[in-house]
């Protein structure tokens, strides 16, 4: 898959409401860091939680073919 297809576009719907959801006028750099790396990490472990969940699902399978 072309990383491009992964990006989110300026055009897309999504992009100004993300950006003003994790802009900060009191910040340097014009986001809240700390927020938006909250946002982050919070997505991470529901990927590592539902990546668990198929790695189990697909353990199960294997073991019911050996059988």
């Amino acid at each position: 898959m072309k990383l491009q297809k992964q990006l989110i576009s300026k055009d897309h719907p999504d992009y100004e409401a993300i950006g003003e959801y994790i802009q900060s006028k009191e910040s340097v750099v014009g986001i809240d860091a700390r927020h938006t790396h909250i946002i982050i990490i919070k997505k991470l472990m529901e990927l590592e939680k539902k990546i668990t969940t198929l790695e189990k699902k697909l353990s199960k399978n294997k073991t019911r073919k050996k059988k």
